[in-house]
């Protein structure tokens, strides 16, 4: 049996990752913090604590070797070489990577989304051989870039498949998108104000699909950057009335056509000027992909486990990372309200 070591396995995209390698037959170490097992893992998945940062920990948990590592926790650099120095006792490699890395070509990126026209404008879906940001260590997408190259680098030594996810969705997640819409309806909001003309797109990809690339790509171990993406990619208008519908509310919505009138008004974590689409063909061809499922069919759940966490507790608590990368201001309804009376004024 070919042994696989997942790190970050209790996060949104490693427990389902953990899952569909010991399901495909893998004899699978599950590595985190706190060494969490999920109630979907087989029982022959073990778990182990693991302090990223702690070098020789992650060389005692390799050991003497294993087939395959999984790493969805690799953001830097230094981690680049923690695998490389690993080469001799690992088979082949899985690598979360980012479509932050992407740029258009004016040299448009998440790095200069917050300056005036800063968002980048595609032709198309992005595809794997399309610009990117420098690699580097200022922001997170030239992090990314730098770990891409410096892992490709190492060839048939350490063969490493980067996956370049989108906008990741579905159980467990630390900065869930959907949470906007959802947290309004259940306090009673039954007005919201979308900017762009409620048609910004920005390509979601369910854990599930995220994971099936991960199993196809352990499989089929090669130095590749693949991008990981729905088959399915709604606009925001789109996901409010899904999420509607789904919880059973009626909401009317006000459409600006430009940008958000305020930083905190028409302004979601979908909400971008421009289309960011990705194409899926390579992993297609490549990998033999098909995808697990689309983004209406894995909502049902999304929207269900994130009504019962609001439920139980406020937001701010359930999810600090939400509020370190959207602030408060995410749900400012009396700003909104405000910019509603005046606008009918």
């Amino acid at each position: 049996m070919k042994t696989a070591l997942v790190i970050g396995a209790a996060g949104q995209i490693g427990r389902p990752a953990v899952r569909a390698l010991a399901e495909d037959g893998w004899e699978v170490t599950a590595a985190s913090r706190r060494g969490t097992r999920d109630e979907a893992w087989p029982e022959g998945v073990r778990t182990a604590l693991l302090d990223r940062e702690d070098d020789a920990a992650l060389a005692a948990l390799v050991g003497d070797g294993v087939d395959l590592v999984v790493d969805m926790v690799a953001f830097q650099r230094r981690h680049g070489q923690q695998l490389a120095d690993l080469a001799g006792r690992v088979g082949s490699a899985v690598v979360i990577s980012s479509g932050a890395v992407y740029e258009d070509e004016r040299g448009r990126s998440f790095d200069t989304q917050d300056e005036p026209d800063g968002w980048p404008l595609h032709a198309g879906p992005v595809t794997e051989t399309d610009r990117t940001v420098a690699p580097g260590d200022g922001t997170y997408g030239r992090r990314k870039v730098q770990l891409e190259r410096d892992l490709l680098a190492l060839g048939e030594k350490l063969p490493t498949t980067l996956l370049r996810a989108s906008a990741v969705h579905g159980r467990h997640c630390r900065t869930p998108r959907e949470l906007y819409f959802v947290k309004r309806n259940l306090d009673g909001r039954r007005r919201r104000v979308l900017a762009y003309g409620g048609e910004s797109r920005f390509h979601p990809v369910s854990v599930r699909n995220v994971a099936e690339l991960v199993r196809l790509s352990a499989a089929r171990p090669g130095a590749r950057v693949l991008n990981a993406a729905d088959p399915d990619c709604p606009s925001v208008a789109e996901i409010g009335a899904m999420i509607d519908g789904l919880m059973g509310i009626e909401t009317e919505t006000v459409l600006i056509d430009g940008p958000p009138p305020s930083e905190t008004v028409g302004n979601t974590p979908w909400s971008l000027p421009h289309p960011f689409l990705f194409d899926m063909s390579a992993a297609e061809r490549e990998l033999g992909y098909k995808p697990l499922t689309t983004y209406a069919d894995a909502l049902p759940e999304t929207v269900s486990w994130l009504s019962q966490r609001l439920r139980e507790q406020d937001w701010v608590d359930g999810f600090p990372t939400m509020v370190a990368n959207y602030t408060t201001g995410l749900f400012d309804y009396a700003a909104e309200d405000a910019w509603l009376a005046s606008s009918a004024r």
